[in-house]
């Protein structure tokens, strides 16, 4: 076999193994979604959250592995933080669903990055513009991925799969996101600690009170300060590369 042939041979078979990773994380959202939509996910969660009242020592321990299954699945970690104040209180409970939240949302960016980053860099690079928002994600990862946590516009658990399709490294990822989730998982386990039941936890029947004015403003500023940021990095990524191409084209043709 020419070596020709070997690399159309090796390009089909990278081609078909991203086919199947797509395909497969597709499959495993739309389940994972259908299952949200018709099962009582919620009262599911709130009875594993009961069950650990009896675990003792545990207990905490137990509703960290509950975040992390439930950060994959895409299941709502807001019952878990608001039950973990309920259960252990605001120092034990906060321990327990910030280790929680970001072992799940590592784990959640990694399956993201291993099913689908490739097939999303090789659509990225023939886009200029969706190329500069990649690089300027992949440049600034750590500050843009500390906001994006901040604000309580994008949703936690898509969050956790769309950056594992973008070039922000993990290391910049998972610290970010933990100093990141910081804040609002103390104002939710905080919350859950004046709640009256896990019932009360279940339908989100909790008093904000002026934490939660000071979170959403706080979270209103973050927001609109990434979407600046973001959008004046991709910017700069996207004239770096006109540049570029402006002294490539020139010498090819040359």
């Amino acid at each position: 076999m020419s070596g020709k042939a070997e690399q159309e041979q090796t390009t089909a078979s990278r081609r078909n193994n991203s086919v199947i990773r797509i395909i497969t994380l597709a499959l495993l959202v739309a389940a994972i979604v259908t299952g949200i939509l018709i099962l009582p996910v919620r009262q599911y969660l709130v009875a594993a959250l009961d069950w650990t009242q009896g675990l003792g020592a545990w207990g905490p321990i137990f509703v960290s592995l509950f975040y992390i299954v439930a950060c994959v699945l895409l299941l709502p970690g807001s019952v878990l933080t608001l039950g973990a104040g309920f259960l252990f209180g605001v120092p034990v409970g906060l321990l327990s669903a910030w280790t929680g939240a970001t072992l799940g949302a590592c784990a959640a960016f990694l399956v993201g990055r291993t099913l689908a980053r490739d097939w999303v860099a090789r659509k990225v690079s023939g886009n200029p513009k969706f190329a500069a928002v990649d690089e300027a994600v992949g440049r600034e990862g750590f500050k843009i991925v500390l906001l994006l946590r901040l604000s309580p516009v994008f949703p936690f658990n898509f969050l956790n799969y769309a950056l594992g399709l973008t070039k922000v490294s993990f290391g910049k990822y998972a610290l970010a996101s933990l100093i990141g989730m910081l804040p609002g998982g103390l104002m939710y386990v905080y919350f859950g600690s004046a709640a009256r039941s896990l019932a009360d936890v279940a339908a989100g029947k909790v008093e904000g009170g002026w934490a939660g004015q000071v979170f959403f403003w706080v979270g209103l500023a973050a927001t609109i300060i990434v979407a600046g940021f973001v959008t004046r990095v991709a910017r700069k990524s996207l004239k770096e590369a006109e540049n570029v191409s402006k002294i490539v084209e020139p010498s090819v043709s040359t």
